[in-house]
C-alpha cells in the first residue's frame, strides 16, 4: 500500500538500469560476452549509504521483467528498502552496454537502451510520494529530469516548498546525451535553486548553463541552496554555506525540514577542501560516491570540512576499483583519515585495495 513505508535516513529517487560490462577490453562490436551488473546514480548513492549503516530507500519504476527482478534484488541486497519500487507491466527495464575502458577516454563506448523505459514513466501520480518524502534527506539528480516530461513534473513536485518537505539533496548530473530533444538543460538550474544541498561540477555548470569564472561565479548563479558543493576535479571542492542559526537540520531526529530555513538573510561562507592523490583505476561512480560520503557526514552533523573529506574518501574508494559501485571505507577508517592535519592530508596517497588494507590493519591491532 502506498505510503506504508516508514521513515529512513535517506531516500533516493531515480532510474537504475541493468548494466552489461565486457569480460575483456575491446570495441562493443568485438567483445564476445558481458557480465551483468547494475547502474544508476541515485541507487548508487543509497546502496553506498546502506552499506555504511544508514537506513535508506530507493524509489523508482522498473519493468515487470527479469531485468526488473534483478535490479530490485541487487539494490535490496545492499540493505536498501525497495518496497516503494513499482513494477510496470507495459514498459521494459532500461539496460546499457559499455566497454571496459574508462568513461573519461575517447575510446569509451556506451550504448543505452532506455527510451520508453518503465522509469521514464515516473510522474507525480506514478510513484509513492509519501514514501519518497519519508526520509530526513531526499536525494535527486538531474538525470531524472531529462528522462521525460512526466519525470520533470515529478521533480518539480518533490522540490516544491512545503512544510513537511525533507532536506532536498540535488546532484545536477548533467548528461548532455540525454538532452538531445531540444529540452533546455537550464531547467536543472531551476531545480537546483529549489534544493537545500546541491552538488555540481565546474564543467557541468559551464556546459549546461554557460557559467565560467569558477566556484564563486556558480554561487552567484545559485545563491538559494543553503549548501552548495562545487566540484573542481583534482583540485578538490568548494563548499558554500548559508551561515545562519537555522542551517544544518538534516541531523535532527525528525523527518521534516526546518520551516524557518529561509527566515533570515544568510551570511554566506566558503570552504575549499583539497582533494586526495589517488591512483585511479576508473572514474565511474566517483561522483555518486562523493555525494554519498558527504551525505553520510551531514547526517552525522559533522563540520563542513569533515563532510567534504568524507566525500573525497568515499570517492577514492570508487576511483580505486573498476566497477560502478564500490563499498565505502569503514567509518573508523574514514573518521581517522578525516582527522589528519592539513599537511598529512596533503601527503596522503591512496591506491587500489586501500580500504581492505586499512581494514586488515585495524583487525591486526592487538586488544589491550
Amino acid at each position: 500500500m502506498d505510503g506504508a513505508a516508514g521513515p529512513v535516513d535517506v531516500v533516493a529517487l531515480g532510474e537504475s538500469m541493468v548494466a552489461f560490462l565486457p569480460t575483456r577490453p575491446g570495441r562493443l562490436a568485438d567483445v564476445p560476452s558481458f557480465d551483468r551488473s547494475i547502474g544508476g546514480a541515485e541507487s548508487n548513492v543509497v546502496c553506498a549509504l546502506a552499506a555504511a549503516g544508514h537506513p535508506a530507500r530507493w524509489v523508482s519504476r522498473v519493468g515487470a521483467d527479469g531485468f526488473g527482478d534483478h535490479l530490485v534484488a541487487a539494490v535490496g541486497a545492499y540493505g536498501v528498502d525497495v518496497s516503494a519500487v513499482r513494477r510496470d507491466p507495459e514498459r521494459p527495464t532500461g539496460v546499457y552496454f559499455r566497454t571496459a575502458g574508462d568513461r573519461g577516454t575517447d575510446a569509451h563506448e556506451v550504448a543505452y537502451y532506455r527510451a520508453g523505459s518503465a522509469a521514464s514513466a515516473m510522474s507525480p501520480r506514478g510513484v509513492d510520494l509519501a514514501a519518497a518524502r519519508a526520509g530526513r534527506v531526499l536525494h535527486l539528480s538531474g538525470i531524472t529530469a531529462a528522462l521525460s516530461g512526466s519525470c520533470l513534473d515529478l521533480l518539480r513536485e518533490l522540490t516544491a516548498p512545503r512544510a513537511d518537505r525533507p532536506l532536498i539533496s540535488f546532484d545536477v548530473n548533467h548528461r548532455p546525451g540525454l538532452w538531445g530533444d531540444g529540452t533546455d538543460p537550464r531547467v536543472l538550474l531551476d531545480l537546483a535553486r529549489r534544493a537545500d544541498l546541491v552538488f555540481v561540477g565546474e564543467d557541468e555548470a559551464q556546459h549546461a548553463w554557460g557559467v565560467t569564472g569558477g566556484p564563486a561565479a556558480i554561487r552567484a548563479l545559485l545563491p538559494e541552496p543553503a549548501l552548495l558543493v562545487v566540484k573542481e576535479g583534482a583540485a578538490g571542492v568548494t563548499v558554500f554555506h548559508h551561515d545562519t542559526a537555522h542551517r544544518d537540520t538534516a541531523h535532527r531526529d525528525t523527518a521534516p525540514r526546518d520551516t524557518a530555513l529561509r527566515d533570515t538573510a544568510p551570511r554566506d561562507t566558503a570552504l575549499h577542501q583539497p582533494g586526495l592523490r589517488v591512483d585511479v583505476v576508473a572514474t565511474t561512480g566517483a561522483g555518486d560516491a562523493f555525494a554519498a560520503g558527504f551525505l553520510s557526514a551531514t547526517l552525522r552533523a559533522l563540520p563542513l570540512r569533515d563532510r567534504a573529506r568524507h566525500g573525497h574518501l568515499w570517492a577514492a574508494a570508487a576511483l580505486t576499483t573498476p566497477g560502478d559501485l564500490a563499498a565505502p571505507p569503514a567509518r573508523d577508517t574514514t573518521d581517522r583519515l578525516t582527522a589528519l592535519s592539513e599537511d598529512a592530508w596533503g601527503r596522503l596517497r591512496l591506491g587500489p585495495g586501500w580500504t581492505q588494507a586499512e581494514q586488515r590493519a585495524e583487525e591486526e591491532v592487538p586488544t589491550p
